[in-house]
């Protein structure tokens, strides 16, 4: 099969890559949540201390930073295709390492997951750009973005049932049947058996406006032929040698620490200061989850018609209720939570639309997603460590949710200024 008719197919059926999406995203956040509703069981059989705990949430986003080349040369390697299964695969293989009940094996299946979303994290934005019509680009991100968070929902609601049922370890291990319904989903979208044959690396290029005919896409140089003149070659830089880049890593380094810092902690905090049961808590906070879905989906259509670096704006405003409602009010914590969830579904929706925006061909679409994710989420990375060594220093949550609220700032502030340029 080649790589034209893998294109065609997947943009003739419009509704088949966006649905296969939605449930590879099932796999890449609800992993890393799964262990939060159950903590308590957790370290009360395994020893664990609040530190260590912190780190089943650490880990994975520490992951995603550090395992970011490896998988951008996985990707550049072995095709975008076959890049969405090989995560899928990984994420199945932590998911049963870590329902090993021993610290040992917790840790280093939660590891193995980190490696798998992080390939996912960076391919399937670059497969949205590459077989997205351009009008649609905004709306599938969404989708996706969507997806992730719905995913970090069913888990947070369903572990903590199960695991009174018949245990933590089936409670963490039964989330590997999305992973196999994932897999079989993007076997039949591809359409190319187990999805592993291969294809170029070749792009077509984007629509382009004005005085330009042709645009041709070679790696990391865009040659560009002017009606009526000469093809003159424009080599585009590094991401790491554009400021805009480095602010939209520090943008969403804000928007992980926040998202991680809360998920890893919510269940805890709510536990503290209101009183809840385990089974509550995770309940409680999957509305945190859930309402991302409407800032996801939300922001395409603010994008349609507002500058990006005014959503940006926007979603920050929002995101600021979270940390400050739960510190003056922790009663009305549903408020905050749907607040907060919308705007952290909204903040790396926007920040994946500025991406695409920025971008001129796949190869350039790889390097910047992987350099904004990699940076940003070793920033994220920090938050649940931080937010619980803070907890465990002061025996409160102020501390913590202060930390949140930098982290949100940092998001309004750089990511506003970064996209500003960004039509």
């Amino acid at each position: 099969m080649t790589t034209g008719m893998v294109r065609s197919g997947l943009r003739g059926a419009a509704w088949l890559l966006p649905a296969a999406i939605v449930l590879v995203a099932l796999n890449f956040r609800g992993p890393i949540v799964a262990p939060a509703p159950v903590i308590g069981d957790v370290r009360a059989d395994l020893g664990m201390t609040a530190t260590v705990a912190g780190l089943l949430t650490t880990i994975p986003v520490l992951c995603f930073a550090l395992a970011t080349p490896f998988a951008s040369w996985v990707i550049a390697r072995f095709t975008a295709e076959r890049a969405v299964s090989l995560s899928l695969v990984i994420v199945l293989v932590g998911t049963v390492v870590r329902s090993i009940p021993h610290e040992a094996a917790l840790l280093i299946g939660t590891a193995v997951i980190g490696i798998g979303i992080t390939i996912g994290n960076v391919v399937v934005p670059v497969v949205i750009r590459r077989d997205t019509s351009p009008e649609r680009v905004g709306l599938v991100t969404g989708v996706y973005t969507s997806a992730l968070n719905v995913g970090s929902m069913i888990t947070s609601l369903g572990t903590a049932p199960i695991a009174a049922a018949w245990g933590w370890p089936v409670a963490i291990a039964v989330w590997g049947v999305l992973a196999l319904i994932a897999a079989a989903a993007w076997t039949y979208t591809v359409g190319a058996g187990p999805a592993w044959r291969g294809t170029d690396h070749d792009s077509e290029p984007l629509p382009v406006t004005g005085p330009i005919d042709q645009v041709l896409d070679t790696g990391s140089v865009r040659t560009v032929a002017p009606r009526g003149d000469a093809a003159v070659v424009e080599t585009l830089p590094h991401p790491a040698k554009r400021w805009v880049t480095w602010g939209l890593m520090l943008a969403f380094g804000g928007q992980a620490f926040s998202y991680y810092a809360l998920t890893a902690w919510i269940p805890t905090l709510l536990h503290d200061e209101i009183g809840f049961d385990t089974a509550s808590s995770g309940a409680s906070s999957s509305v945190f989850q859930i309402l991302a879905v409407v800032g996801a989906l939300g922001v395409p259509v603010l994008a349609s018609r507002f500058r990006p670096r005014a959503i940006i704006v926007l979603v920050a405003f929002f995101w600021l209720a979270m940390p400050l409602g739960l510190l003056a009010a922790p009663q009305l914590w549903l408020l905050w939570s749907v607040l907060g969830g919308a705007a952290q579904g909204g903040g790396i929706t926007i920040i994946f639309i500025v991406i695409v925006r920025l971008v001129s061909n796949d190869d350039d679409a790889r390097r910047m997603s992987a350099f904004v994710q990699g940076g940003g989420y070793l920033l994220g990375s920090a938050g649940p460590l931080v937010a619980g060594a803070l907890h465990g220093a002061t025996s409160g949550w102020t501390a913590p949710l202060l930390t949140v609220l930098v982290a949100v700032l940092l998001l309004g502030v750089v990511g506003s200024v970064s996209a500003r340029k960004v039509g």
